[in-house]
């Protein structure tokens, strides 16, 4: 390329909307840099792989520090590190959130991010295949994602946690993505024909073939370069650590996650003073909100183990894995046709007639105990089959912190949840876990149920805290460390340009001043699609304007 119009730095989710929008534009060059690898292992394609991809290569491997009111436990943080980020390695729901995130954004001075204004670039993404069985006017089927409520596997105990769900007052309904998020739900997820459709596969490759675009994989970015207040290029590393750098005529997209976009910015001399110097960092821009206001989902587990072996432990002992592979490779059937989740639901916990506000993942998987297993690893799984309600803290009080631990830029960032530091949320997790037990104890689970292992012991309040305290784990969905707003800790203005410095947006989850409800994917694919189409609206105005001066 002659010139750099944009450089994306990430090729996770947003990245790869924003690589393929932006050079839809034959005018525009767009440079993109990922500091992981290709997506060339089989089992970020398969489905049913998803549990190999963590603590391999292909993931960051993050872990907080210890949590005070977890047993100071330290938390795991997989990220995805290939093309298409955590949309190659996450659980493939595909769950929107509701109008009231949205409107919240909206509220907070954020003009133009309210659910009537964000619901077009959901559905410019999407390529529903079931859009006939779901609501009218939400939901599209000409994008580039495609979405599906997959057929060709399914457990029985999915349909029982949907009539169980019933019997204690959670109404079936067909699409939490439409005009109620309330309800139980079979799950709608970014598979189709059995084969994982990540922002790599979706958007990044088949926009690759374009001239206007290039990819540099194990690129990992070391700081932005700035002069004065003007973003003009980047420092990288390549996969043997020798420094590049690339000078950018246009704009540079920071679009590497919550953890790693604070911690380029801060690398780059932009953040709060006082934590630039004590990591040996230079303050050239102050920008306090840097890194703060973290946020995450947080799951425990109730766990069941089945007569049959209907689910999905049965394929994790290599016999199972020989049969389900066999049965995936030559009838696009079995396990491995979908991820860890199968069904899910979203209830107001308060019962206040709001919006929903929690959330219970179901998967057809047994976890014995609960905490005599790593969730990260399958090999430690019991090969019995059996279920798992996992009840999801959607809305958590505390907030966190991601730091620089050096001014070292291959050192991983200092990661501070503060998971618990505020009561309600222990308290939430509580009252959601008893639900969670009332659901699995119904009729519709008793041809199936023989008995409840996780928690053993569930007779108190104290008991189940002692259970939550022991397994308790993220669901990988942290946001809000470059939240958009207005007040003084916000780190970018509602177009997602960071305050204060010309030439520099911040572009995927990290700009959400507060967590939606439920997984964020999709939200990151819609932040995205409206950050590309701000962008390119702005790049026509000034063309119209060269034109009218010429």
């Amino acid at each position: 390329m002659k010139k750099i119009d944009f450089l994306i730095i990430g090729a996770g989710s947003a990245g790869c909307v924003l690589a393929n929008r932006l050079s839809e534009n034959p005018s525009i060059n767009v440079l993109v840099l990922e500091a992981g690898g290709p997506d060339n292992d089989i089992n970020v394609h398969i489905p049913g792989g998803y549990s190999k991809i963590f603590k391999s290569k292909r993931d960051w491997g993050f872990w907080t520090e210890p949590q005070a009111h977890i047993l100071n436990r330290k938390i795991y943080l997989p990220r995805g590190k290939m093309l298409g980020g955590c949309s190659s390695n996450n659980a493939l729901a595909y769950v929107r959130g509701n109008r009231a995130d949205y409107d919240g954004w909206a509220d907070l001075g954020n003009q133009g991010w309210d659910y009537n204004n964000i619901l077009p670039y959901f559905k410019k993404s999407e390529n529903n295949e079931n859009i006939s069985q779901l609501d009218e006017g939400y939901h599209g089927d000409q994008g580039s994602l495609k979405v599906s409520t997959p057929t060709r596997f399914r457990t029985p105990f999915a349909d029982a946690f949907i009539k169980a769900s019933e019997q204690v007052g959670i109404p079936h309904n067909p699409d939490y993505n439409g005009a109620n998020q309330k309800g139980a739900s079979i799950c709608q997820m970014t598979i189709s024909n059995g084969r994982r459709q990540s922002g790599a596969v979706a958007f990044l490759k088949p926009a690759l073939k374009r001239s206007n675009l290039k990819a540099i994989t194990k690129a990992r970015v070391s700081k932005i370069l700035l002069n004065k207040n003007k973003a003009v290029g980047v420092e990288y590393l390549d996969k043997k650590n020798n420094k590049h750098t690339v000078h950018v005529e246009g704009e540079i997209i920071l679009s590497a996650g919550a953890f790693q976009s604070p911690q380029i910015l801060m690398l780059s001399g932009v953040g709060d003073a006082t934590d630039l110097k004590s990591a040996g960092v230079n303050c050239i821009h102050e920008l306090k909100g840097v890194g703060k206001n973290l946020q995450d989902h947080l799951m425990t587990s109730v766990s069941a183990k089945a007569k049959q072996q209907e689910g999905l432990n049965h394929y994790i002992p290599i016999f199972g894995q020989i049969k389900g592979f066999a049965e995936y490779l030559l009838s696009k059937k079995g396990g491995l046709m979908i991820g860890p989740l199968e069904a899910m639901s979203f209830i107001d916990l308060n019962q206040n007639g709001d919006f929903a506000n929690f959330q219970f993942l179901f998967a057809p998987m047994y976890t014995g105990k609960g905490y005599d297993y790593d969730m990260y690893d399958s090999s430690t799984f019991p090969s019995n089959d059996g279920f798992t309600i996992l009840p999801s803290l959607l809305h958590p009080k505390s907030r966190g912190f991601v730091k620089l631990k050096s001014n070292d830029p291959l050192a991983d960032p200092m990661i501070q949840p503060n998971f618990f530091q505020e009561k309600e949320d222990l308290d939430q997790l509580v009252k959601g876990t008893k639900i969670a037990l009332d659901i699995i104890k119904q009729s519709a689970f008793d041809p199936y149920r023989e008995e409840i292992t996780a928690p053993l012991d569930y007779s108190s309040d104290e008991a189940i805290i002692n259970h939550i305290k022991n397994v308790v784990e993220t669901i990988y969905h942290p946001v809000g460390t470059c939240k958009m707003g207005i007040d003084k800790m916000a780190v970018v203005d509602d177009k997602l340009r960071v305050h204060g410095v010309e030439n520099l947006r911040v572009v995927d989850a990290s700009i959400m001043p507060k967590i939606v409800t439920g997984n964020t994917n999709a939200p990151t694919f819609m932040i995205a699609e409206k950050a590309a189409d701000m962008i390119l609206n702005q790049v026509s105005k000034s063309t119209e304007k060269k034109k009218q001066v010429l």
